[in-house]
């Protein structure tokens, strides 16, 4: 077996068909298989892949397990020389499985490759976020405010006025070595740095993966050649304030970046400044009804 697919489901039913349409008409010339780790999804998803893709291995978790401990399921069972992490709200607009396969193939000698990635494009096609850098204790206090100003703006009138600016998503394409590739399409080879720590149930377990990778003298790249929508990208921005503050996916993110933090850099000031951050953020009166369950996960982490 050449390639494991993996693609982590959680009530994105159409999403996951236009995904899977899209991998088994550009797929060929290639030995594949295909997981689906569904974190308990009551969108009829497993109905529909029972009905429109037979040929897909089903993992059904009794549970929302989080991102990384639903991949190592499917993980367990993949056959395939390498592993490709596949969101299930992305789109393939060519035999990317391929040619990601013929890369690390052609590159097989390198024992530095640890994991590549391609530039990602949007539902126009335009290149976004596709990989990042290992983000300093120093930039996660310095969002870590912005987000607290942001909510609190909305009951203190003195803040409506702050200016907070944001990050420009990237727009130009980019070949080579990156600290990490987005999880969204991450492929690697099926060994024992491909598993995800389990820890973390959303957000950094990709940097997480890759860390581990640098710190015993891997790299990661994006490479030239696939094509891939992710068509979700950038989705948190039509939700309203509350909501986005509100949401497990910015809870978790929270928690999972105070999880690294204290995993690799080992700054204990700083990383209790960077929870006491979150902490005053998290009792503002507009989101403390559903934050306040997560107080002792965030100073656990």
């Amino acid at each position: 077996m050449d390639v494991s697919i993996i693609i982590v489901n959680y009530n994105t039913k159409s999403l996951l068909r236009n995904c899977l349409i899209s991998l088994y008409k550009h797929t060929t010339d290639i030995d594949f298989e295909v997981f689906i780790s569904d974190n308990c999804s009551t969108d009829g998803s497993i109905e529909m892949l029972r009905k429109e893709f037979p040929q897909v291995e089903i993992i059904e978790n009794n549970t929302n397990l989080g991102f990384g401990a639903a991949n190592n399921k499917a993980l367990e069972k993949a056959a395939g020389k390498y592993i490709f992490y596949l969101n299930s709200d992305t789109v393939l607009l060519n035999n990317a499985v391929k040619i990601f396969f013929d890369y690390w193939e052609t590159n097989s000698s390198n024992s530095k490759l640890g994991a590549i990635g391609a530039n990602l494009l949007d539902d126009n096609n335009n290149i976004i976020h596709s990989a990042g850098f290992f983000r300093s204790i120093n930039t996660e206090i310095k969002d870590a405010i912005k987000d607290l100003l942001r909510s609190y703006k909305l009951i203190i009138p003195i803040l409506k006025n702050v200016k907070l600016g944001s990050v420009p998503e990237p727009t130009k394409k980019y070949i080579g070595i990156v600290d990490y590739v987005t999880g969204a399409d991450l492929f690697v080879r099926n060994d024992k740095f491909a598993s995800f720590d389990e820890r973390y149930f959303l957000y950094y377990e990709e940097a997480d993966m890759q860390k581990n990778m640098n710190l015993n003298g891997k790299y990661s790249q994006l490479i030239d050649g696939p094509l891939i929508q992710h068509l979700k990208g950038g989705s948190n921005s039509s939700k309203s304030v509350i909501d986005f503050y509100k949401s497990i996916s910015k809870i978790s993110s929270f928690i999972s970046c105070c999880k690294f933090q204290s995993k690799y850099y080992h700054n204990p000031i700083k990383l209790f400044l960077l929870k006491s951050i979150i902490t005053i953020h998290w009792l503002n009166p507009c989101i403390i009804k559903t934050t306040c369950k997560y107080f002792s996960s965030l100073w656990k982490s």
